[in-house]
């Protein structure tokens, strides 16, 4: 029997997002996407909340959570494992929009393909993923490069 999609909650937290209108529905596919590659793992469906939002934002949150003072393009924040909600809470994804829109004109890619990328990096966060190692880097690129083809996105690892 298939698991269930996420349910993926988005708010859009900065009036900059007003510029790409279609980022919520951007997000809420690319993690989509992602559920139905991981569906075999019981942790791939559940609730997921994403923050749309802006590099002061996201500052203050790198600086308070991982003791890095600037901005980023996404932070995840997995649930507590084993909280007993229902659905099961995955956890948060926050992306800051002008950090994201910097990156996307420097790599010259499309920002949607960019800001699909993250959700997809940030929903594979919430799953454990990660890429401490040149290894887990190594497996973490491949499938996120295999969830954003089913998006029509180029793999962005290839430069």
């Amino acid at each position: 029997m298939a698991r269930a999609a996420p349910d993926i909650d988005v708010q859009v937290a900065s009036d900059l997002w007003r510029e790409a209108p279609t980022a919520a529905g951007t997000v809420r596919d690319a993690i989509a996407a992602a559920a139905a590659v991981v569906s075999g793992l019981p942790a791939a469906s559940g609730e997921v909340s994403v923050v749309l939002t802006d590099d002061a934002a996201i500052q203050k949150l790198n600086r308070d959570w991982r003791g890095q003072d600037k901005p980023t393009n996404v932070l995840s924040f997995p649930a507590a494992q084993g909280a007993a909600t229902a659905p099961a809470l995955l956890g948060d994804i926050v992306i800051a929009y002008e950090t994201v829109a910097r990156e996307a004109a420097a790599e010259g890619r499309p920002f949607a393909h960019h800001v699909a990328h993250l959700a997809v990096h940030g929903f594979l966060h919430l799953l454990g993923y990660d890429h401490d190692s040149d290894a887990e880097a190594d497996a973490m690129e491949r499938l996120e490069a295999r969830i954003l083809a089913r998006l029509d996105v180029p793999d962005p690892h290839i430069t």
